[in-house]
């Protein structure tokens, strides 16, 4: 049994948490923001003397953000089938970038880890929502079977289940190289980019390498993946030509080494790479300027 103080010091404490949870659920900054609140509202909704007899706030409002969360996967399928274009998760800056930005509590940044790269996040994606939780509490979190199952409503055994289903599908998201190894290859694709040299590009590239788009309808982009390294270096230099003065930056994109396109002082794209032997294998870059607005940046090069 808890005092009223000292449940309300107890849930306080908890939103980084929640939202670092919640983003690796959801992949979008603000439907993470929008599931935290809901569960902060519904703690508050109770009556007093019901919180007072919660023993562990945190695991309380673990539990409903997690069923928040669970709702929110269910409904965003067909949300995406909708969605003009692929769809990316959010894309985050590092955490001095993120700071620059207005009205964010530092206590709500997301710890950038392999478990929000954007390879291990579109991989999550391919999971079905009840994978995704057990997978993203027990084995990124360290959460019990026991407690996951009163967030799926299903005994620990199938949430055991469910997770290892979801491990075998995670195994190969893993940074297949050191973070020098990929800002070397980074670097070196910025630099032919700017150059507009299309044979070092396909040098740089995988043969099978895949480019992913997301503009969100909201800007132009290419709707579906290009496929083969000779096909998206062409692609890279069609887009250098048609964008005179557009300044390409190394930044941090989910705690990996990527590359930011800013023109006239905005951000207009945000790419995420994969990288395998020396050699891009994926590129994931974020038009839609909803899921750039966390992106202001200082003027280093």
């Amino acid at each position: 049994m808890g005092t009223a103080g000292a449940s309300t010091a107890g849930t306080a404490g908890e939103r980084r948490q929640l939202m670092n949870i919640a983003y690796r659920l959801l992949g979008s900054v603000a439907e993470s923001e929008d599931a935290v609140q809901e569960a902060y509202a519904r703690w508050y909704a109770l009556p007093r003397s019901r919180r007072e007899e919660i023993v562990s706030p945190g695991a309380w409002l673990t539990t409903v953000t997690g069923r928040v969360c669970l709702d929110v996967l269910g409904s965003a399928r067909a949300r995406r089938e909708r969605y003009v274009g692929a769809w990316l998760p959010d894309p985050l800056p590092d955490r001095a970038e993120w700071g620059h930005v207005q009205g964010v509590d530092p206590a709500d940044r997301i710890v950038l880890d392999e478990s929000v790269t954007m390879a291990f996040l579109v991989v999550l994606e391919s999971m079905t929502p009840a994978e995704r939780v057990a997978f993203v509490l027990h084995d990124v979190f360290r959460y019990p079977f026991a407690e996951i199952g009163g967030v799926l409503d299903r005994t620990p055994a199938a949430c055991k289940q469910l997770a290892a289903s979801a491990r075998r599908r995670a195994r190969d998201a893993r940074a297949s190289v050191t973070a020098a190894v990929q800002a070397d290859a980074v670097r070196r694709v910025k630099e032919a980019w700017e150059t507009k040299d299309i044979a070092a590009l396909v040098e740089l590239l995988d043969p099978a390498a895949v480019m992913t788009a997301d503009g969100g309808g909201l800007v132009g982009t290419v709707l579906r993946p290009i496929e083969g390294g000779a096909r998206i270096a062409h692609y890279m230099v069609a887009i250098a030509d048609k964008a005179p003065g557009l300044e390409l930056l190394e930044r941090s994109v989910n705690g990996r080494p990527g590359l930011v396109a800013r023109s006239a002082g905005t951000v207009m794209t945000v790419a995420s790479f994969d990288v395998t032997e020396g050699r891009v294998t994926r590129i994931w870059a974020v038009r839609n300027p909803e899921k750039l607005r966390p992106w202001v940046l200082d003027n280093r090069p």
